[in-house]
């Protein structure tokens, strides 16, 4: 990779352009899901992004880890490394930390609000987050369990989109 576009960048430029990678990254996620769509149907599409999904967050899991030497085990180390992934971020998920879990919670889900206003359907995304978190936690610790509590298709509150929680597994600390 070249960075000496960046070089001379001052933070506020550095922070900018991280908000313009963050943006691309949802904006090519959303047309590739859409146009997949087109082209093999809805249920290829949401077939395919579960795939996609649960590989894209093994891989950043273990380069979150490896590039900043993150050691912490269990919830600690999960919620750590899951606020520094790109779709965290983005989605501006909210993490609420107990000792023995985490609740993980979307207030708003940008993909489905879109679709919502173009007058499209939700789409089923329950699957795809079971896969992306489980392959994301069990990087971090294999101890970890992901249990959804909702998430579309389920039916879910106006104020909220999905709803996630992160135990250890009994008998483990």
């Amino acid at each position: 990779m070249d960075f000496s576009a960046l070089e001379k960048m001052d933070r506020n430029e550095l922070n900018g352009y991280l908000e313009f990678l963050l943006w691309h990254y949802r904006v090519i996620d959303g047309f590739w899901f859409l146009f997949v769509s087109d082209e093999f149907g809805q249920q290829g599409a949401e077939m395919i992004n579960e795939r996609v999904w649960a590989k894209a967050a093994e891989l950043a899991a273990k380069d979150l880890l490896r590039r900043l030497k993150i050691e912490e085990k269990g919830l600690k180390g999960f919620v750590k490394a899951q606020k520094l992934f790109p779709w965290h971020i983005i989605m501006g998920y909210k993490m609420e930390e107990k000792d023995d879990e985490v609740i993980l919670t979307v207030p708003v889900c940008a993909p489905q609000a879109a679709r919502l206003r173009k007058g499209l359907p939700e789409f089923s995304c329950k699957a795809m987050h079971k896969g992306e978190f489980e392959n994301f936690a069990k990087v971090v610790d294999d101890r970890i369990q992901v249990e959804c509590l909702f998430a579309p298709p389920d039916p879910h509150p106006p104020e909220l989109f999905c709803k996630w929680r992160f135990t250890l597994k009994q008998g483990m600390s």
